[in-house]
């Protein structure tokens, strides 16, 4: 029996909840995960149980186009100069081995989109390995980290476009990053995908352009540093200070798991969804190593000097750039940047629908949120950029905005992928619902993923930890208020 076919629960129209899938619904939950064509509009799938559903359409590559937006092919831009710092010059090594620990998570979607290959991703999959309570807090801490990283790409979005047109405020132009890529995707998950790939592709363009001059300048005047120092460091080697620099680096990938926000809108079956993430994952870090080698190669001070002078540390890769190549280079990342920020903004709304949908549809959010509309849930993309409009307005209007939302925003999402590594080890090695118990992969791997979510929620600002607890407790809040007025026995998953 098939991961999918597993995930059902019967419900006996009592509109009552409990139990690992539930009944909130009163009426069946199941999967159809046979990639066939797609319904629309306010039509249901038979195997949902009379449930709205969403359309088929998209490919293998719309997944990846909407992992590596969301993530970002540059995203080591920013915080390169912080990371060469703090891991004495080896960044390329500290971002093997981030991918390495993120391919961790990564392996435990993998796993869990072809037990519940619905739209919800870990807020779906915790309910159903281990229980109602546990899957409402999953969503409700992912929702923290959805609904939040959009405003920040809108405000770096705003940010890089006000320097490039100073005459138009931050806040304007944010907002129009907003309107824009809230059109496309109530117009749609495919046509959004399409316009994606396009700014995409101009995002690795310019990813190639800096390549090609990178190596060019390497080979007429040298490297900077020694060849190997990006992965050995330019002073004294400490794992110590690798690790350190990784709990930052992981941050970067943050996004590739909104892949599986769109497993009921993906053709194929659960399957490519898996192989989604995990390509998603190995071409981000693949990227991210190729262009901190280089640019630490062109890094005129060391990083014992950076780290003496943290002014420095964010404009370091442009800095660089400047020196070695050309001002030039540097005004055409920052313009693939404001872009493709914007465009990530986009990944993550389409994203923070989807889960608002499906908890809604499980009826742990407002019903309203979970209506569709030619298989689109335009109600919950609304909600979704109301909130992240006001938020990123919010900040674009302060000074110390951008890091009033960057520390907060990681939190949600380390949180959900701990419950995420626990859901794996529940359904496959404690309640063996998946055949054969394969203790690498079903208690070694999320073991380790779950070390590493927790080691890098330790290592996150005093703000981000305390802003985390307070979502927390106010999830477990109203998670208890919903208990409080429903009734029903647990119903099995079988």
């Amino acid at each position: 029996m098939s991961g999918g076919d597993q995930y059902r629960s019967k419900g006996d129209g009592s509109g009552s909840s409990g139990g690992p899938t539930g009944r909130g619904d009163g009426a069946e939950i199941g999967v159809n995960d046979t990639g066939a064509g797609g319904g629309g509009g306010a039509s249901a799938d038979p195997a949902a149980g009379g449930q709205e559903t969403l359309r088929r359409t998209l490919t293998f590559r719309d997944l990846v186009v909407y992992g590596l937006l969301f993530i970002a092919p540059m995203a080591p831009v920013g915080v390169y100069g912080t990371l060469d710092a703090k891991s004495h010059g080896a960044v390329a090594l500290v971002y093997i081995v981030a991918t390495i620990a993120m391919a961790f998570t990564a392996f435990s979607y993998a796993q869990m989109v072809q037990v519940a290959p619905r739209a919800g991703s870990v807020f779906t999959y915790a309910r159903v390995a281990l229980g109602e309570g546990p899957g409402f807090i999953a969503g409700w801490m992912a929702m923290l980290d959805y609904v939040l990283i959009p405003a920040v790409a809108y405000l770096f979005s705003g940010i890089a476009m006000n320097a490039l047109v100073p005459e138009v405020s931050q806040w304007v132009w944010t907002a129009i990053a907003v309107v824009v890529t809230t059109a496309l995707n109530l117009w749609g998950v495919r046509t959004a995908a399409r316009v994606g790939f396009a700014v995409l592709a101009l995002e690795i363009v310019v990813l190639l352009v800096f390549v090609v001059a990178a190596v060019v300048v390497l080979v007429r005047d040298g490297a900077a540093r020694g060849w190997l120092t990006p992965l050995t460091g330019d002073g004294d080697f400490a794992i110590t200070a690798v690790l350190g620099a990784v709990s930052v680096a992981v941050l970067s990938y943050l996004g590739f798991d909104a892949i599986a926000s769109f497993a009921e809108e993906v053709t194929g079956g659960s399957k490519k969804v898996a192989r989604a993430v995990l390509f998603c994952l190995a071409m981000a870090g693949s990227l991210f190593v190729v262009q901190t080698y280089l640019v630490a190669l062109l890094e005129p001070v060391t990083s014992a000097e950076l780290a003496a002078d943290p002014g420095k540390q964010g404009s370091a890769f442009y800095d660089a750039v400047d020196v070695s190549v050309g001002t030039w280079l540097h005004d055409l990342v920052a313009i693939s940047k404001a872009i493709g920020a914007a465009f990530a903004a986009l990944a993550g709304q389409a994203a923070a629908s989807r889960l608002l949908f499906a908890m809604a549809r499980e009826r742990r959010l407002p019903r309203f949120l979970a209506r569709t509309g030619a298989g689109v849930p335009r109600s919950a993309i609304l909600l979704a950029a109301v909130v992240t409009l006001v938020a990123a307005v919010w900040a674009a209007r302060r000074d110390d905005g951008m890091d009033h939302l960057v520390s907060v925003v990681d939190i949600g999402a380390l949180t959900a992928f701990t419950l995420l590594h626990a859901s794996v080890v529940s359904w496959f090695a404690v309640r063996r619902r998946g055949g054969p118990v394969s203790w690498w992969r079903h208690v070694l791997v999320p073991g380790l993923g779950t070390a590493v979510t927790i080691a890098v929620i330790v290592e996150a600002s005093r703000t981000a930890q305390v802003v985390g607890a307070i979502w927390f407790v106010v999830g477990v809040v109203v998670l208890l208020a919903q208990r409080g007025g429903r009734k029903g026995a647990a119903v099995p998953v079988d």
